[in-house]
């Protein structure tokens, strides 16, 4: 099959740019298929005939792009705040990267408005001590936009009368919600005549692109944003984002049939972070968790908040992997647990002293649960400058089986430190 896929299987920030960075050397399209430039990858890699170690933050933009041979697509089921997609264009282009005639929207993508952000921030005021912790983006009202069927989409920028008149009614409805707030709409109105002309070259229908691909040998990956806890389904709800993050995403955020998926790959960190509220049963509020997060460099590439940390979660991930189905894992950030000299790792739930089955939905449910810990001994010596598998210490070899053991799911891809050059690709597809 031609189409790769790579998934968080956590909540997110698990490192999936530098696994798509390393995969788009052999493919010929990265495409996203949801999520909007509330998602965060960075990579850091050579550039120029010098090699300058340079790190890129992507975004919105697919990060195969930083292969000159990949083509980047984004898909219809992403959300697009224009003038964030040509900042960060012009940012990564002035940064040496030629994207001309290689990266593609789709015209069935919904857009984000300046008005969806401040209804972000406005939303976020009425919870108050509930807040979900967004970013802000505008990404949840701009997908509340496309579900009630207000929302509207590239293609309508192409006929600007019919466009100004729905955008109107859009930000009418929005000062009946949460009252009048100040924003130009005639203003964003030729603002956005303006954006449609720079767009239109990079248009077009994705549906007919990515299959026409397919048709063609050519080898497409996907590039999920976001994560598989933070999906509006399976995540913590209502602590989620906004779209589907699950291989089911892949098929509707692009129209790809599932048939059509060849391999699915999960990226999952050495340990458990996340961002914004919501229960986290193996957050270390301690100086463990100061370690992860100091060591780690565990600060958002978005917004820079700093991330709650915790030991690796395999409830978590056992729930992950029952919904994606991962043929393998990249496993990611190994060496900041290099110098812990014992390392938990949560095997299961209980409440009541009884173990309960999966990942509870109820959020109650789950700031009840008892963690019951597997501890396993460190290796305390650095493995950043390890190339291959058999190198690693054997502590970090138990570590690395322990997490194949227990999900039954192999682990291909091992990050020892953050360059390209430091990803270790373990041969043979076989659980330990």
């Amino acid at each position: 099959m031609s189409v790769t896929v790579v998934l968080g299987s956590q909540w997110g920030d698990e490192g999936k740019g530098k696994l798509v960075d390393i995969l788009s050397a052999d493919i010929d399209v990265c495409a996203r298929c949801a999520g909007g430039n509330n998602a965060g990858h960075t990579i850091i890699v050579p550039m120029g005939p010098e090699k300058i170690r340079t790190t890129f933050a992507f975004h919105l933009l697919p990060s195969g792009l930083i292969n000159p041979k990949c083509t980047g697509l984004i898909g219809n089921g992403v959300v697009i705040h224009l003038p964030s997609f040509f900042q960060e264009l012009d940012a990564v282009q002035a940064q040496g990267l030629d994207c001309t005639g290689r990266l593609f929207v789709s015209d069935r993508a919904h857009l984000v408005f300046d008005f969806h952000q401040i209804v972000d921030g406005l939303k976020e005021v009425e919870l108050g001590g509930s807040s979900i912790g967004t970013t802000k983006k505008g990404i949840g009202p701009a997908y509340s936009s496309k579900a009630s069927r207000s929302g509207l989409r590239v293609h309508h920028l192409f006929d600007h009368d019919t466009f100004a008149k729905k955008f109107r009614k859009l930000v009418e409805g929005r000062f009946k919600r949460y009252g009048y707030f100040e924003y130009d709409t005639e203003g964003e109105i030729l603002r956005y005549k303006e954006l449609a002309n720079r767009l239109k070259p990079y248009v077009i229908d994705s549906v007919v692109y990515i299959h026409q691909a397919l048709a063609d040998g050519k080898r497409i990956l996907v590039e999920g944003a976001n994560a598989l806890m933070l999906d509006l389904d399976f995540g913590t709800y209502p602590f989620v984002t906004s779209s589907s993050t699950t291989i089911g995403g892949v098929c509707t955020g692009l129209g790809i049939p599932p048939k059509k998926i060849g391999k699915t790959i999960g990226v999952i960190k050495a340990y458990t972070t996340r961002v914004g509220g919501g229960p986290f049963p193996t957050e270390q509020l301690n100086d463990t968790g100061v370690h992860l997060q100091e060591i780690g460099r565990e600060f958002g590439t978005t917004t820079g908040r700093r991330r709650r940390c915790g030991w690796l979660d395999l409830v978590v991930m056992k729930h992950s992997c029952l919904i994606n189905g991962y043929d393998s894992l990249n496993l990611t950030k190994l060496d900041i647990l290099d110098d812990i000299p014992e390392i938990k790792v949560a095997v299961k739930y209980l409440i009541d002293e009884k173990e309960i089955p999966g990942f509870p939905a109820d959020l109650d449910a789950l700031a009840k649960v008892d963690v019951v810990y597997v501890t396993l001994l460190g290796w305390q010596t650095s493995i950043a400058a390890i190339t291959s598998y058999e190198e690693l210490p054997d502590n970090c070899k138990k570590y690395i089986g322990f997490i194949e053991s227990f999900l039954d799911v192999p682990i291909e891809w091992i990050g020892v430190g953050p360059g390209r050059e430091s990803m270790i690709q373990k041969k043979g597809n076989a659980v330990n």
